[in-house]
């Protein structure tokens, strides 16, 4: 009896788990599917599809299928928002990456009036204006994350976060120097599918979603200085949380 594209998929994922598929392996093309299976040719070209989607493959036009070489992330919110990190020069990113290589790209650096869902979330009157970081970040050569950054522009004018590089441990390092340190973050998390805009600057394969992420940053009087809004290659992070009951 033929195997279905979801059955497919299964064999093929406990292979590359096992390691008898390791990471930069050719998978087995839509071909040999449909003769080990005996399944359609767009049968086989589904089970491929949901390994891509999963974020365990990668296609590579004009050659085939490989099982993906690039390690998840793991995204662990609550020590990559702890004080002790950026409020000593770290990156939050130290803490998901270690000492694996990443760049900022596509940086933008601008001020405009806030959008009416950022106003309201950083109680501003409407058309108030906000200082926008918009950029991109690359780790291992692969884009992971975009993430616009709206702050107060009566708050942040003069201040290095509204430079490029806004120095050791990052805007809230700067917030904190400012007299507005954040010491509470709320993100709310959503999973979609991307716009074509999306994905072309993710570069994300066809049938990826996002997971996307708002988060504001608040004052120890409840004051929010920032909105962080960040889109994720759902393919390529693990989002751990840790909560005491």
């Amino acid at each position: 009896m033929a195997e279905t594209a979801r059955q497919i998929a299964d064999d093929l994922r406990e292979r590359i788990r096992s390691g008898e598929l390791a990471p930069g392996a050719r998978l087995p093309g839509e071909p040999a599917l449909v003769r080990q299976y005996g399944v359609a040719k767009e049968t086989a070209r589904r089970a491929l599809t949901l390994l891509v989607t999963e974020g365990l493959a990668v296609r590579r036009r004009g050659s085939g299928t490989y099982v993906r070489e690039f390690q998840p992330i793991r995204r662990v919110a609550n020590r990559r928002l702890a004080q002790e990190g950026w409020n000593q020069g770290r990156s939050i990113w130290s803490a998901d990456l270690g000492e694996r290589p990443m760049a900022v790209t596509g940086l933008r650096v601008y001020e405009a009036p806030a959008p009416d869902d950022v106003a309201r979330a950083l109680d501003l009157e409407e058309g108030t204006s906000v200082v926008i970081r918009d950029r991109l970040f690359v780790v291992e050569g692969e884009p992971v994350q975009a993430a616009v950054s709206y702050l107060p522009a009566d708050l942040v004018r003069e201040s290095a976060i509204t430079q490029e590089d806004t120095g050791p441990g990052g805007t809230y390092a700067r917030l904190a120097e400012l007299g507005a340190k954040p010491v509470r973050f709320v993100e709310e998390l959503r999973a979609r599918m991307p716009s074509q805009d999306e994905t072309e600057r993710l570069h994300l394969a066809e049938g990826t979603p996002v997971v996307e992420i708002y988060r504001t940053a608040l004052t120890e009087e409840g004051k929010p200085v920032e909105v962080n809004r960040m889109l994720l290659d759902a393919g390529v992070y693990v989002m751990e949380y840790h909560v005491t009951g």
